[in-house]
């Protein structure tokens, strides 16, 4: 039996740095999430690090509950928490299955538990994301079996909490709601990260993120439009963080694409092809007090 472990060779050979770094590097902000997830991380390598030694390890529960508004990044996280736990071997294959209550909860007797019983298999080796997950519990339904898709989810979380890990989400005040009426299931849900909203300036960052992996990028004039753009869309409904920043993004694009096309006659500059312009963003009905878009959260500008 060795005598000593090195961590720093354990963490360098698991490939978890290069998790950690892409998720720097993908999200803006939400230092205090980043935080936990390391936390997690560290964890479990000297939980490892114990086994390497023959000392008693239990294996930790790991499903999560995460909290927040639509475009804070859940998703985002959810992927990546799933390839740490894959590199670090406590999930066989590190992929993320989502599902949402249709995918859980059937409409008849004896429908419900063959669904739930499929998704859990099909996230086997991964995560399980729960997206909306207030909406399996109905109380005031006395025909609704969301209960039951509850029940077996709790009976499986515990029993093979080493193959896969369930993940809950929605938005905070819903689900504080969801775990004070489910006592046996906020028990087995130890980890409780909220992604708060992002800032006007984390919002002009991502911005930038996106503009420059698709090689555009705001003139001067553009980006002080945009400045106003997202101080004005965030007091309209259905405001989604980075999800509505992705959209004006696309819709920006459009209206340079538009643009340019009128000008087809011309001979034009790579920095034609690449600049977006302050009346791209400014043409957005945002401007007006309007949200574009037919359905709402993802067709937004």
């Amino acid at each position: 039996m060795p005598s000593s472990v090195d961590l720093a060779a354990n963490y360098a050979e698991s490939g978890v740095a290069q998790v950690l770094e892409q998720l720097d590097q993908e999200l803006i902000g939400l230092v205090a999430v980043k935080t936990r997830i390391r936390e997690i991380a560290a964890l479990l390598l000297v939980d490892q690090a114990r086994q390497q030694l023959e000392l008693p390890s239990t294996a930790p529960s790991l499903h999560m509950s995460f909290t927040g508004n639509p475009g804070t990044g859940k998703t985002t996280v959810a992927q990546r928490m799933s390839q740490i736990l894959h590199r670090l071997g406590y999930l066989r294959k590190g992929h993320v299955v989502t599902a949402s209550r249709d995918d859980l909860v059937g409409q008849y007797v004896g429908h419900t538990a063959p669904k739930t019983k499929e998704m859990l298999k099909r996230a086997q080796g991964g995560v399980l994301f729960i997206d909306e997950a207030y909406y399996l519990y109905k109380p005031d339904n006395e025909r609704d079996y969301g209960a039951e898709a509850i029940e077996i989810l709790l009976q499986e979380m515990e029993s093979r909490r080493g193959d896969v890990v369930v993940i809950f989400a929605g938005y905070k005040d819903r689900m504080d709601r969801f775990y004070s009426s489910n006592p046996g299931l906020s028990s087995r849900v130890p980890h409780h990260l909220d992604f708060p909203d992002y800032s006007d300036a984390d919002l002009m960052a991502i911005a930038g993120l996106l503009l420059d992996a698709q090689q555009y990028r705001f003139s001067a004039e553009a980006e002080q439009a945009f400045a106003e753009y997202i101080a004005l869309r965030r007091q309209l409904p259905f405001f989604a963080n980075a999800r509505s920043i992705r959209n004006a993004i696309d819709r920006a694009r459009l209206r340079q694409a538009n643009r340019l096309f009128a000008r087809m006659a011309e001979a034009l500059t790579k920095d034609d092809l690449i600049t977006i312009e302050a009346p791209d963003i400014r043409a957005s009905r945002v401007f007006a007090g309007q949200v574009e878009g037919h359905y709402p959260v993802e067709s937004d500008a």
